[in-house]
Formats: C-alpha cells, structure tokens, sequence
C-alpha cells in the first residue's frame, strides 16, 4: 500500500496538469501572437472586372478564431494572395486592422458574390470600426492598392464555391444567347467604394483581435472588431 499510494498520487497530480494544459488551450486567445489558428484553403477566387478576369489565392477563414485572426501578425502577403472570410449569413460586419501590420484593401461581398463595397489602403495597426454599411456574407482581404490596379469595383462578381458560382460549376453559355441583362435590381441598395480615410469612430471595439468581426454591428456602427 506504500508503494502504490505514491503512484496514485503521481498519476492524480499527472492527469491535473493534463487538464490544465487543455482548458488552458481551449481558452488561448486566437489574436495572441503564439497562438496557433488553423484556416482553410489554399483555394481559387476570381473577380469578373471591366477588364476581365483576375484571380487570388486565398486562406478561408471558417472558424469563429481564424475569423478573430485573419492577416494579424503578418509581415507580408504575396500579391495575388488574400484571405477569405465567410461570416455565415449575410449581415452588417464591421472590420478593424488592430495587430495587422500590412495595408489590406477590404472587399464587402453579398452572398450572390457580388461585390458591395470596397476600402482601400486599410490603416495597419488601427482600432477604427470599417463597416460593411451593406448586409454581406464574406470579406475578401487583398493587399492595398490591389483593387486600383487590377481594376476591381463595387459591383464586380467574385466567384467561389461559398456564393455557389464557382468558375468549375458554371455552365457553358448557348450560343447565340444573349448575355444576360446587369445585375442590379430596382431599389436595392447600390455598391460603394471608399478610402479607409474617413472619419474615425468614437468609440474602440471591445472585442479583442484584428479580423474581421463576426458579430452584426448595431445601430450606431458598434459591433466585435476583428482582422
């Protein structure tokens, strides 16, 4: 009984740390920089632009942490990278760049892939509450300066399989046909593009990170900021 009370306690104080060691994981925060937030992806996303097709790899942010994530902590992001959010169902988002250390263009999208709004040249390192002023269904984060060069506007089709028109699952178009007619409709809200140098919010977000937020923002632009 000696001996075996010593090991029972080892193994009790074995199985506490244990314990510890995973509540202590299940809680990290995800905007930490140690912190280890997994994404999806790589996948394809191509923009329809006046000018034609261009396209980006991109990371998925899914998960409610990788959405709280996002580019924070990145030095750098190839050119034609990016990272694509999807927020589940269509809402108003609000987006900041607190710990993103690049200039990010930001990229509102309905959910039939139709770009709402854009803001270009992102300030890095800000707590100011960018909103989607439109209900969107995703975030697509490019770096600054993309959206001017490659011609990129509101109203322009991002296709990928999160707003079911991925390029792979269209169909062929009939010969002959006529293309179809453009894709506003009669008193919907129209599309917006806007420098992020516009007048700050009052009031920093409480919700902890630099990704965009998941959360709908209120009546007076309030809502979790993320990126």
């Amino acid at each position: 009984m000696n001996m075996i009370a010593p090991a029972l306690s080892r193994l009790a104080g074995a199985f506490a740390a244990l314990f510890l060691a995973m509540a202590a994981c299940a809680h990290a925060d995800p905007t930490a920089p140690g912190t280890v937030v997994e994404y999806g992806g790589p996948d394809l996303v191509v923009i329809d632009t006046a000018n034609g097709p261009v396209e980006f790899t991109v990371e998925l942010a899914i998960s409610d942490e990788a959405r709280q994530r996002g580019l924070m902590h990145r030095e750098a992001l190839d050119p034609d990278a990016g990272m694509l959010f999807d927020f589940q169902r269509e809402q108003i988002v609000s987006i900041w760049m607190e710990n993103t250390l690049i200039p990010l263009d930001i990229l509102y999208i309905r959910a039939d892939g139709r770009i709402a709004k854009i803001i270009a040249h992102a300030q890095p390192m800000s707590r100011r509450q960018l909103l989607s002023d439109f209900p969107v269904l995703s975030v697509l984060e490019i770096n600054a300066g993309r959206s001017a060069e490659l011609g990129i506007a509101p109203g322009d089709i991002v296709r990928h399989a999160l707003f079911g028109n991925d390029v792979a699952d269209e169909p062929a178009p009939d010969a002959g046909r006529d293309a179809p007619a453009g894709t506003g409709e009669p008193g919907e809200d129209q599309p917006g593009e806007e420098p992020a140098g516009d007048e700050p919010s009052d009031e920093p977000s409480d919700e902890p990170g630099g990704a965009p937020s998941q959360e709908p923002a209120g009546p007076e632009g309030e809502g979790g900021g993320n990126r």
